[in-house]
């Protein structure tokens, strides 16, 4: 039995993006031991994909620790960087399957492309080694949770860098408009964003038991984003979580455009993605300014849609549509 080792070790909303791929080489390796180099809170994810064996926990580029057999293939889903090179080259594998970068001109590979989707751009590695990939592996089987919140709003408030997160008056301003339509609505986010989800609670007068921010683990939080009827959100892997399971969005895009990480274009039509059309910093410590372009008539136009739709379904009838719209 060969070792492969895969190394993917960002985030949650980059580990989805990876399914398809993660896939691909189970299909294509069924006898082999994956082993996925990955932060550690991302295992219970991990575990819903069913493609993977084990998990080495790695929290950034250079902290792998490799105490297994030589892999026979290492494959780079993290990027085309010569740090995640190198942190592969530390398991002494027998072949490498990245994307080309200059520093390592022995090893072959596809040209990075940067605007592609991440979905197309991992099955596009796998499949330049010969490994059919299916793009639209996306879905995972929701967890369960003991707390139900079924068919709620789930606005998350949440994102990796200050500069992809709407303002708090502005999404308080869109649970306000939920409350009046009568709808169950609960914020989420991590830990470090409880504060602002609790501002964000009382500027909307959501009660404090409405915000699990900070309060569940990323089991319950997808059970969650599984279960619920609607997802607010900006470009987060709350929003990719929603696409895994089949949960309608809003989502709010800056200052990277979706057609790099958003919803799958076969997709779209349960997806309502706003962008202003700005391409900027994704990690500035200030609100993108081509996210503030996206106002709060906007969200709750694409709010008041996907809930009409909810209940065309409720009756009987589907009416999809795609839904991604400039804004601004």
């Amino acid at each position: 039995m060969a070792v492969v080792l895969v190394l993917q070790a960002r985030g949650l909303g980059d580990l989805l993006t990876a399914v398809p791929a993660l896939r691909a080489l189970r299909r294509a390796r069924p006898n082999d031991h994956i082993i996925l180099a990955t932060p550690q809170r991302l295992k219970p994810i991990v575990d819903l994909t069913a493609s993977v064996d084990t998990i080495m926990p790695t929290g950034e580029l250079g902290a792998l620790r490799w105490d297994a057999p030589r892999p026979e293939l290492a494959v780079n889903l993290h990027g085309a960087s010569a740090e995640s090179i190198v942190t592969l080259t530390k398991a002494e594998p027998g072949r490498i399957l990245t994307y080309r970068n200059t520093a390592f001109p022995d090893l072959e590979g596809p040209q990075w492309q940067s605007d592609m989707h991440d979905v197309e751009r991992w099955c596009h590695l796998l499949e330049s080694d010969g490994i059919t990939a299916d793009r639209r592996n996306l879905g995972l089987v929701p967890p369960v949770s003991t707390a139900s919140h079924r068919d709620c709003v789930v606005v998350h408030i949440g994102a990796g860098a200050p500069a992809r997160r709407w303002p708090p008056d502005r999404f308080a301003a869109v649970v306000r408009h939920l409350l009046v339509l009568g709808r169950d609505v609960v914020l989420t986010g991590d830990e470090t964003e409880r504060d602002i989800a609790l501002n964000i609670a009382a500027l909307a007068s959501l009660p404090t038991r409405r915000v699990l921010a900070g309060e569940q683990n990323l089991i319950e939080l997808s059970a969650t984003v599984a279960e619920a009827g609607l997802v607010i959100s900006g470009d987060t892997g709350v929003g990719h979580l929603a696409t895994a399971f089949g949960t309608r969005t809003v989502q709010l895009f800056g200052p990277t455009p979706p057609r790099w990480g958003g919803p799958p274009p076969h997709l779209l039509g349960r997806h309502a993605v706003l962008w202003a059309g700005q391409v900027g910093d994704p990690d500035a410590g200030t609100p993108d300014p081509g996210l503030l372009r996206i106002g709060v008539t906007d969200v709750i136009n694409a709010v008041n849609q996907q809930l009409t739709t909810l209940n065309w379904q409720a009756n009987g009838t589907d009416r999809r549509r795609s839904s991604y719209r400039r804004v601004g």
